[in-house]
């Protein structure tokens, strides 16, 4: 009698293990920003990984290998009516399970503006300040409102934001930087408040604020002289990370704010 007992459970995990698998092969993934050196180490990792039907990119060009998985939106993944347009045609497809927001500027010309991060206030101008928060601040929290209907559903869904470690306020001892740090800090905000929002109308949705290290990317490049030795990582390293730390997350945690090494970071 026990040994067919334990027959049953073992043939009842069997097929609830089968139905979660088929499940999550039936459900989507969409990297925005695709086309940066984050967001394409995550649209590979995910062909690798062939645990979604379909991989949905966003990027005003494309420069990763594309397959009959891949489907890409070319669209400004920061412009408002662009994203607007881009979910009402995402929500034609099965939910969405995996949401990655790459989007993000530290350096560069931006249509016009120079951007560098302040090391005083006499650095401080206002359309470099306006400028980091319309692309690190307002344009994912314009993501977080038109995907709402996109990611609610049965599955699990973990909805992702490339933040930093400089975001955080308590964990700010040096100062400077103050236009990323302050759109960094506005967008854990955002995801502070929307996830209450995401709690009572899509329960199955965690946030997460992803610091992802220091990157060997253009992102990166004029700062790496001063990263320690071992700290400046690949993007498929830190692409593989976050795809590691993700299922270990506790729904009741949420919204979570981790780094690459899955450590938890004060907000």
């Amino acid at each position: 009698m026990e040994h067919a007992r334990q027959k049953l459970v073992t043939l009842r995990q069997i097929a609830e293990n089968n139905e979660r698998r088929v499940s999550v092969a039936q459900s989507n993934a969409l990297i925005i920003g695709a086309s940066g050196g984050i967001g394409k180490a995550i649209v590979t990792a995910l062909q690798a990984s062939e645990q979604f039907s379909q991989i949905h990119t966003v990027s005003r060009k494309v420069n990763f290998n594309q397959s009959t998985k891949v489907i890409h939106h070319h669209i400004a993944s920061s412009d408002p009516s662009s994203i607007e347009q881009c979910c009402k045609e995402l929500a034609g497809f099965d939910q969405f399970s995996l949401v990655v927001c790459c989007i993000g500027v530290l350096h560069g010309e931006q249509e016009g503006i120079h951007l560098s991060p302040e090391k005083r206030l006499e650095d401080l101008h206002a359309q470099q300040l306006s400028r980091y928060f319309e692309i690190n601040s307002i344009a994912p929290a314009m993501w977080l409102k038109e995907l709402l209907p996109v990611v609610k559903g049965p599955e699990r869904c973990h909805f992702v934001v490339l933040s930093a470690r400089v975001g955080s306020i308590s964990d700010n001892k040096i100062g400077g930087w103050y236009g990323y740090r302050a759109s960094k800090a506005a967008l854990n905000m955002l995801i502070k408040s929307a996830q209450v929002e995401y709690n009572r109308r899509a329960k199955n949705v965690q946030l997460v604020c992803y610091h992802p290290g220091t990157v060997d990317t253009p992102l990166s490049t004029p700062f790496q002289s001063n990263v320690p030795k071992g700290k400046l990582f690949t993007a498929e390293f830190t692409a593989n990370q976050l795809l590691t730390h993700l299922p270990h997350l506790l729904p009741e945690n949420a919204p979570h704010f981790i780094d690459w090494q899955g450590k938890t970071i004060p907000w």
